[in-house]
This record gives C-alpha cells, structure tokens and sequence, in this order.
C-alpha cells in the first residue's frame, strides 16, 4: 500500500482523517495562502488545497498527498480565522444574524502515478442573532480563535449557529471526508 500523507499542519483535519482508520502523517506545506485579485473564494479553495498536496508530492513522488483548504465569505468579504479572543469577538458580532458561505477544498496527488483530483464542498451557516453576553460566554467556555468564522460546530460554537446547510459535515471542520473518500475508492487508496 502506498504511504498517504495530510499536507497540513491542521488538528482539526488530522483528527477527521483519523477517522478513517488508515496510517497517514502529515506534513506542514507552509504555502502563501494570499488570494489572487478576483479570485472567487470557491476558485481559492481549490487552488490553495492543490497547492499544498502538490508541495508535498514533490518530495514524496509515489504518496497519496491530501491537500485540503477552507475559505468563507460573507457579503463579498473574506472570513478569516480571528486570531486572538479580541477579533473572535467582533467578528462573531458582524455575523451575527448573517450567513456565511465556505468553501472547503480537497486534492489528491500521488506524482508517480500522474493523480491529481480535486473537489470543493459548498455549505453555508446561518448565525443567530448574537448578544454580547452570549458571545462573552461562548469565548469563555471555548476557544475559536483558529476557526474561520470564530465557530467550532463540533463544539460549543453549534448553539451559535441557526442553521448550517451542507451535505458533508466533516466539510464544516475542514476536510470533507465524503469527497475523499470517493476518491480513495477510484484510485485504490485504501
């Protein structure tokens, strides 16, 4: 079986793709992750998520790389990770009442064998209308500050959230399993 490699430095998808039950490492492909003038955030997904296997696959020719990014935009704006408590805490009041479209990417690489696949997963969270004190206390309980949106859906950030629309849940945490998968399964992965 060919070695599979997570292009990413990522708990959060490492911990997805445990669930997979395959023996993986992973790999940080510290890439520039800046968005190109009048990239769509759908179109940077994609291209970030390539990016980061095909780094890897360069010095792994005959792995199975995974690559794997998620953008989100709310009124046109890029929706970045906060950062610090502080940030968390604006940013979750101007989405509040809003709804946020993500887009989460995922590539599969493997050089030797000439495989390169992609697909970006589509989904949207709509935020309750958010008071201070209950932005406070979620920032209390939880720490957000490397999710894009101040959200963690797997957590406490889900009583937050009105609604989310999507087909894939793990797309929500950042690498969408039902994609990668399919993708296995056409390539022999696993």
């Amino acid at each position: 079986m060919s070695e599979i490699i997570l292009a990413s430095s990522s708990r959060y998808r490492q911990e997805l793709l445990k669930r997979l039950s395959i023996e993986f490492r992973s790999i940080s492909p510290n890439i520039d992750e800046t968005k190109i003038h009048n990239e769509t955030f759908e179109d940077l997904a994609r291209r970030l998520s390539n990016e980061k296997a095909k780094i890897i696959s360069m010095n792994h020719p005959s792995a199975f790389v995974i690559g794997s990014d998620q953008t989100a935009e709310y009124n046109n704006k890029q929706a970045n990770k906060p950062l610090s408590i502080k940030n968390a805490f604006s940013q979750l009041k101007e989405l509040s009442g809003q709804t946020l479209n993500f887009f989460s990417g995922v590539c599969l690489k493997n050089e030797q064998r000439k495989i390169s696949v992609d697909e970006v997963v589509k989904f949207s969270v709509t935020y309750k209308k958010l008071s201070d004190k209950q932005i406070n206390r979620y920032l209390e309980l939880e720490d957000p500050t490397h999710c894009v949106g101040s959200i963690k859906s797997e957590g406490l950030g889900i009583t937050l959230l009105e609604e989310i629309q999507c087909n894939d849940p793990t797309a929500v945490i950042g690498l969408p399993l039902i994609e990668l998968s399919k993708m296995f399964a056409r390539f022999g992965v696993v």
